[in-house]
């Protein structure tokens, strides 16, 4: 299927990923919001694919369009879904899953690869995850300040394992223009995983040095890209 081209985006959406909420989009939003883009932050309760692409696509659609929707980490598989709402302009990924027809967070974590670091994901209880908060700054935010990421692994939202294996009904990155933000240092999401998911999907590509909270530590470097894909969805194809 062909990529469609739209015109510029000035509406923003952007998704978090598990074991957070929405909160950790502020400098993001606040350069986004500075720079004239309208925002909308989503607050996904992670407990199932369906109900988190649901509340997405409401998002969206209060919007009006074109958007450029936004997902980090396990958010990336949400807008791969909700992303084929017609209002949906682009896709951004910041080092996010970006999964296929027939795919799931699950399926793509299943066989890591020799070497890959392994997240200190708890056993689950009563049906969610959670990150050990001992080992949450070395895994998900190494260059994030200590005392925010100590905040963050103290506000840990459980993340529902029915979330990971829900599956991708038809990638929106097949038919809309996508960009994709690779975190070197990420030790959630192997950046080698990265690579080949945003390769598969067609995306405009960046690499920074950065750990899986980069949207966290690095916004400037974020926002800048997500105004990319906004100012670039013209001159895709």
């Amino acid at each position: 299927m062909a990529k469609k081209s739209m015109n510029g985006a000035k509406v923003i959406v952007l998704v978090h990923g598990g074991f957070v909420d929405g909160s950790g989009w502020e400098s993001v939003h606040k350069i986004l919001k500075k720079d004239g883009y309208d925002v909308r932050v989503v607050q996904n309760p992670t407990k199932s694919l369906a109900d988190d692409v649901a509340v997405t696509r409401r998002a969206v659609q209060q919007q009006g369009a074109p958007v450029v929707l936004v997902g980090h980490s396990y958010g990336g598989a949400v807008i791969t879904e909700a992303g084929n709402d017609p209002n949906v302009a682009a896709l951004v990924y910041i080092t996010a899953f970006a999964p296929d027809k027939g795919e799931s967070v699950s399926t793509l974590i299943q066989n890591p690869a020799p070497g890959d670091p392994v997240p200190p994901i708890l056993p689950p209880q009563d049906g969610y995850l959670s990150l050990d908060k001992e080992k949450f700054r070395e895994s998900f935010a190494a260059d994030v300040d200590t005392d925010k990421a100590a905040f963050m692994a103290d506000s840990q939202v459980p993340w529902g394992v029915e979330a990971l294996s829900g599956t991708i009904s038809e990638p929106a990155w097949k038919s809309k223009p996508s960009w994709y933000l690779i975190a070197t240092e990420d030790r959630m999401i192997p950046p080698p995983a990265q690579r080949q998911m945003s390769k598969r999907a067609g995306s405009r590509t960046v690499e920074v040095a950065g750990s899986h909270a980069v949207y966290v530590s690095k916004p400037e470097a974020v926002a800048a890209l997500i105004e990319e894909a906004a100012k670039g969805i013209k001159r895709s194809a």
